[in-house]
């Protein structure tokens, strides 16, 4: 009789087929005491990848359960996806590996598991992550999220957004979504929404230890397609909504962290924030959409405005005075510096 798995790997899938046998190869040699299984999507790929996913279901059946789609749900309705996923994933515990990321430490599933076996209030463990550039075709860099094991503190996960944690690097205990918002849920991204509700709901483990490999850089996916757009769009407009929708929705259900979450918000705008000297159109449009948030900006992020489209033509001792003022004045502090261009 099949024992159930007590980890559910989620693998999401379209046209991946140059970098999906690596993606499997780190699935499927991982070294465990338990039973675990490897949900893999495919969205109705063009490319080779489905005939890969059922060479490798073949071999591996009791790893490697396949869904294939005959029509692309991204496009369509991408809740779709989730649905199936979800209903189909049994363990305790979820895992995330997109088909163009991969795993290198076989016994990654095994010690972040043992974490959150041994320790009930954790609700998630990641680790530290090699960037591989598929545009330079080599490593670029080692990701740390801190210098050693550890709990990574509430504000940096809110802070400094969702490529602090690299999804393929989590590990997560499923319940933490059996009462999931509705504004994590329509949110256009779904990895960072998680990983701010499980350092909400617990603390989120580190390994310091290089267990995967995130690609970067890379044209066929859903960041590359989105990477340096010179036009905003409706649709883009309606995406960085969500994604303020689902600060709020934090910052009211949890008060404790409001001010993160307000600091969050304006970084998110000022990043995306459109140069009027540019486009007066471009500009007026964007502060339309999110005439509420900008009006309710502190000074210092007023002057991070400011400063994001004028650094040209700013004189040096203008920019000290201003950088000192708005240290002494305002006590601000030196992680909103530092990420400022993350």
């Amino acid at each position: 009789m099949e024992r159930e798995p007590l980890i559910s790997i989620r693998c999401l899938v379209y046209n991946h087929e140059p970098f999906l046998r690596q993606c499997l190869d780190g699935i499927v040699m991982q070294q465990t005491d338990y039973p675990y299984e490897a949900i893999v999507h495919d969205d109705a790929s063009t490319d080779g990848s489905a005939a890969i996913i059922r060479e490798y279901a073949e071999k591996y059946p009791d790893i490697i359960k396949p869904i294939f789609e005959t029509e692309n749900q991204f496009r369509k309705d991408r809740s779709v996806i989730r649905k199936k996923m979800d209903a189909a994933c049994r363990g305790k515990y979820w895992a995330v590996c997109e088909g163009d990321d991969f795993w290198t430490d076989p016994q990654k599933l095994q010690m972040q598991v043992s974490v959150l076996e041994s320790n009930p209030d954790c609700s998630m463990c990641c680790s530290a992550v090699k960037y591989y550039s598929q545009k330079q075709q080599r490593y670029t860099r080692v990701h740390h999220c801190r210098k050693g094991d550890g709990s990574l503190p509430v504000e940096d996960v809110i802070k400094r957004g969702g490529l602090y944690i690299p999804s393929c690097s989590i590990v997560y205990r499923k319940s933490i979504k059996d009462h999931y918002p509705d504004y994590c849920l329509n949110c256009h991204v779904g990895d960072f929404p998680l990983q701010i509700m499980c350092a909400m709901k617990g603390e989120i483990y580190y390994f310091d230890r290089y267990m995967a490999t995130y690609r970067i850089e890379n044209n066929n996916s859903w960041i590359g397609q989105n990477e340096n757009k010179a036009v905003i769009t409706a649709k883009d407009i309606s995406r960085w909504k969500s994604e303020v929708d689902m600060y709020k929705g934090y910052a009211k259900d949890y008060p404790k962290y409001g001010k993160v979450f307000q600091d969050r918000i304006a970084y998110f705008l000022n990043y995306r924030l459109p140069n009027p000297r540019v486009s007066r159109e471009q500009y007026s449009l964007f502060a339309e959409a999110f005439k509420d948030e900008l009006l309710h900006y502190s000074l210092f992020w007023r002057i991070d405005a400011y400063f994001r489209h004028r650094r040209g033509l700013l004189s040096r001792a203008y920019k000290w005075v201003a950088a000192r003022t708005m240290l002494s004045s305002f006590g601000m502090k030196y992680w909103m510096f530092k990420y400022l261009d993350e």
